[in-house]
């Protein structure tokens, strides 16, 4: 062997033991995030924890596959891909668990959802929208399980219109002709719901660029697998997905959650196989554990017997990669025992950053305030009441905005007869700090950005003598037909939409003028419909969901209320999906056809605008 080819072979494998290391560096810094979390939040620091343990190896292969346009649409385990793709760092962790409102300090919602919820700002602070095709993109998380999927659909969708709609210029921040694959993730015990099966089957139907990790642990909770899934296996029960020769349908996948190795080369082959052909695919990632149990409510020791314990503690995939680094001569294990000594420090350090950037604006807060209470106490017929409430908040070492504004406002109240400068003062201050706080938690149900739909001027319909008399039908359809022409990212879809032009004509024609691609039927699935306008509207296209009759949003009010209407509240103004929903009923003949559950509907949807 000439010697060029010796030190080629050296420089590939010493590139190689880099990025291993750099990947097991990654892992042991989620675990000791899990691991920590979990006691910040058993000592009273945050009120719930539920963290991706157990899940550390496969979402390193994850992440080696996934490509800037890329999106995910994931579930609360999803952090160690989070810190390999670089949107999440051990500050910004524990800033999610003690919901810190600063969105600089926590980008993910601003303390808006528990910890494990994660996404990418698809918008800047104006709320116009960033290059996504240059960034490596999370859609907002949510918290039902099995929600995230119907979104899903419409973000793999979206990759699939760009590839195939000639009028969308090639240039346009959101796709590079179709390449992108959506990445869904969903634990085992949650395909039993009815978003993963409607889901699954429409994007067979579909034939999207999308690829479904389910992390399969064997428990949903406490409740074992048996009960979960025919066969104990999501893959094996899917089988008849799988495409051949004559029929399309999904690419599926099983492997092992602890083969390094394996989980490598299985992302890249399903990363290729949706990238390029634009065909489905599922990996069912097996073998995976639970080091400290589903969630910081309880112990998985009540429901697992020791062998089950004892196997866990073996395969633990941070472990067995350990092992194979140990096994491979990638290092020593006095390497590895310094590389985790130190990744504790960091992580260590990190959390008391976190708190500190959490914990210190509220001191601030507190301390501005103890003036003007003890101002209030000295001139106050109740002082000797007052007093006391002061001293208590002033002892706090960490206090919460709540425990400040509880003291202020008793303050005021026994006070009431009282009328002084030092009152006045404290009134004002009361009535400024509410009203900045108050933001922190509140704003962005609506879009608060120049292209929000109430700051758009109305245009009134004019009418003379010779003004025609025609079908509302026809107003509608000719409406569309203006939309699509000088729109070309607007397209519409639902039962009966494309081919008949809708059960009321209001869509007639306007498939053979605009193509499939653009006005198209589905099948009756109404969650997956309104999930394809979601995603369709977070990657910058202009979807119209037509969901037929108006009781049948039921089906889909779910992700209406929890996805949909809360996505640029839950993100603070950093992701949008401008979706029109158009449906039709109110009838009023009953509840068997077309009623009128408009109560539920308004009440159930604060963030869209309900137009009837």
């Amino acid at each position: 062997m000439q010697t060029e080819e010796i030190q080629e072979q050296k420089l590939v494998k010493s590139d190689f033991k880099q990025e291993v290391i750099k990947d097991y560096k990654i892992a042991v810094t989620s675990r000791e995030c899990s691991l920590l979390g979990r006691r910040e939040v058993l000592t009273g620091k945050a009120k719930f924890g539920i963290f991706g343990d157990g899940k550390e190896i496969p979402q390193l292969a994850w992440a080696r596959a996934f490509e800037n346009g890329d999106f995910r649409s994931g579930y609360y385990r999803d952090q160690t891909f989070m810190m390999a793709i670089g949107e999440l760092t051990i500050e910004q962790f524990f800033a999610g668990l003690y919901a810190n409102t600063d969105i600089k300090e926590e980008p993910m919602s601003a303390g808006r959802q528990m910890g494990g919820h994660f996404a990418t700002h698809s918008l800047n602070e104006d709320g116009s929208w960033k290059r996504l095709i240059d960034q490596k993109n999370s859609s907002a998380d949510i918290s039902p399980t099995a929600g995230q999927m119907p979104r899903l659909l419409g973000l793999a969708q979206a990759s699939k219109v760009y590839r195939h709609n000639d009028l969308i210029p090639e240039d346009n921040g959101f796709s590079n002709k179709g390449n992108e694959v959506a990445w869904g993730t969903i634990g085992n015990a949650s395909t039993s719901e009815g978003h993963f099966w409607e889901s699954f089957n429409a994007a067979g139907v579909l034939q999207v660029p999308m690829v479904i990790s389910v992390w399969d642990d064997e428990y949903g909770i406490s409740v074992h697998a048996r009960h979960q899934t025919t066969k104990e296996s999501i893959s094996k029960i899917q089988a008849g997905f799988q495409r051949d020769n004559e029929d399309a349908g999904f690419e599926i996948m099983t492997v092992k959650g602890w083969d390094y190795v394996e989980l490598v080369e299985t992302y890249e082959k399903a990363s290729k196989i949706a990238r390029e052909e634009h065909v489905p695919v599922l990996i069912h990632v097996q073998e995976l554990t639970q080091p400290q149990g589903h969630s910081t409510s309880g112990s998985h020791e009540r429901y697992k017997n020791e062998d089950r314990l004892d196997w866990e503690r073996t395969y633990d995939c941070n472990v067995q990669f350990r092992k194979w680094l140990l096994d491979n001569e990638f290092a020593t294990d006095d390497e590895l025992s310094a590389i985790e000594k130190d990744i504790k420090k960091q992580v260590r350090d990190g959390k008391k950053a976190a708190w500190s950037a959490f914990i210190n604006p509220i001191v601030q807060e507190r301390d501005a305030v103890l003036p003007l209470l003890e101002n209030v106490a000295s001139q106050s017929a109740d002082g000797v009441f007052i007093k006391p409430m002061i001293e208590n908040l002033k002892s706090t070492k960490e206090p919460i905005r709540k425990e400040i504004l509880e003291t202020v406002r008793k303050t005021l109240r026994y006070t009431l007869k009282e009328n002084n400068e030092a009152i006045t003062a404290l009134n004002q201050w009361l009535n400024s700090y509410s009203r900045e706080i108050q933001n922190k938690y509140s704003s962005h149900l609506y879009s608060e950005s120049a292209q929000a739909a109430t700051k758009i001027e109305a245009v009134a319909p004019q009418y003379d003598e010779s003004s025609e008399e025609v079908d509302a039908r026809l107003i509608m359809r000719d409406n569309f037909d203006a939309i699509f022409a000088s729109q070309p990212n607007t397209m519409i879809f639902g039962e009966d939409a494309g081919e008949i032009g809708d059960v009321n004509q209001g869509l007639e024609g306007m498939q053979e003028k605009y193509g499939e691609l653009r006005v198209s039927d589905t099948g009756i699935r109404e969650a997956t419909i309104l999930g394809q306008g979601i995603g369709l509207a977070m990657r910058g296209l202009r979807p119209i969901a037509e969901i037929q009759y108006l009781d049948y949003l039921l089906y889909c009010l779910q992700i209406m209320s929890d996805d949909l209407a809360t996505v640029q509240y839950r993100t603070a103004g950093r992701q949008k999906a401008p979706l029109i929903i158009r449906t039709r009923g109110h009838r009023l003949e009953g509840i068997w056809h077309s009623g009128s559950p408009m109560g539920g509907i308004i009440n159930s949807v604060r963030g869209i605008h309900v137009l009837v």
